[in-house]
């Protein structure tokens, strides 16, 4: 009798071994490993904000607690960055990335430049929603209102045709006929700010809460920067009673077009991988990912740093994604158009 209790203990001990003794062969991989984190975008702007507190948090929370190595890949609106992490990236879950959200729906306007499937990324999802923002610099003759917009003549600066600092303000222009002209190919909004500053430009669409908190806090505060329309879902009483562009839709197909565009800004600040990240690697990823979300240290420094955190579920990015998969197809080629000088 005592012999078969030490025989039951001895197999309930081997049993319970490999639970114990047995390493996650998930926590093994990632130990003394580094993720590269690829930002899209140059150093100093509002995504750059959102990569570098990311990369200092994130890892952490990651189960082997490798590095986290942000590393800016600009270009062609952030069109470079979403390139590589869908091309080029390694595919073992050391490599994951952020870029704009309006670069997800080029493959869906059919540029060939966009090498990529957004509903196969290993997506995470966003660490925040938002609603942005045009703004002009004020100066004799400037606009100081949307309103004022559309009769006086004003100078946007704009990105890369992939950039929301392009591709809003031309909406707004090509749709309802604000009365603008669009200076693209600069690199991020620091530069867009100089430009503004020395008078090359009057004004800057595309501003992200996160990014006149961090940039141009000041700016608003003196009245040199007047916040004139507000884009996304949602109105914001942020920065006081600024219309929404919703509001000067004048047909249906207006507002869809508009809706094609603005849309992704439930996507303010998308974190993905590349296709074929391993299931369990890509589960651990989420899971760091919104346990940092929820931690007080990283939310305090977010607050400090002036970036706003509301973030996004991997299936919201689906559903998302879906929805623009169905929508007609002479609604997308029109929102298409809308980006053509």
């Amino acid at each position: 009798m005592a012999r078969s209790r030490m025989m039951m203990a001895a197999a309930i001990a081997a049993s319970l071994l490999p639970m114990s003794a047995q390493a996650d062969p998930v926590e093994a991989f990632y130990k003394g490993k580094t993720i590269t984190f690829i930002s899209g975008y140059p150093p100093g702007g509002g995504y750059d904000a959102y990569a570098r507190i990311f990369g200092r948090h994130f890892g952490k929370y990651m189960v082997g607690k490798p590095n986290v190595v942000v590393q800016s890949m600009p270009g062609a609106g952030s069109m470079v960055a979403a390139n590589y992490i869908f091309n080029t990236a390694p595919f073992d879950g050391t490599a994951i990335g952020l870029f704009g959200a309006s670069v997800l729906l080029e493959p869906l306007f059919g540029n060939t430049a966009a090498r990529f499937e957004p509903t196969q990324f290993s997506w995470l999802g966003s660490m925040t929603q938002d609603v942005n923002y045009c703004a002009m610099w004020q100066g004799p003759g400037v606009p100081r209102t949307f309103d004022e917009m559309f009769k006086t003549k004003s100078i946007i600066g704009g990105g890369a045709p992939a950039a929301l600092t392009y591709q809003h303000p031309m909406i707004m222009k090509n749709v309802l006929g604000v009365n603008i002209d669009v200076v693209a190919g600069y690199p991020g909004t620091r530069e867009i700010n100089l430009a503004m500053a020395r008078g090359e430009v009057n004004g800057t669409c595309a501003l992200f809460t996160s990014s006149i908190t961090t940039q141009y806090a000041d700016d608003v505060k003196s009245g040199r920067m007047k916040i004139v329309v507000q884009m996304g879902a949602k109105k914001m009483d942020t920065f006081g009673d600024v219309p929404s562009v919703f509001d000067h839709a004048k047909t249906d197909e207006q507002r869809q077009i508009m809706e094609a565009h603005f849309g992704t800004l439930l996507l303010a600040r998308p974190i993905m991988g590349p296709p074929g990240v391993p299931t369990d690697r890509l589960t651990a990823l989420r899971n760091a990912f919104f346990a940092m979300m929820k931690d007080p240290e990283f939310l305090a420094e977010a607050q400090k740093t002036g970036i706003e955190i509301d973030p996004v579920t991997p299936d919201e990015v689906q559903r998302l994604l879906a929805t623009y998969a169905r929508y007609p197809k002479e609604i997308m080629q029109k929102a298409a158009k809308a980006l053509e000088k």
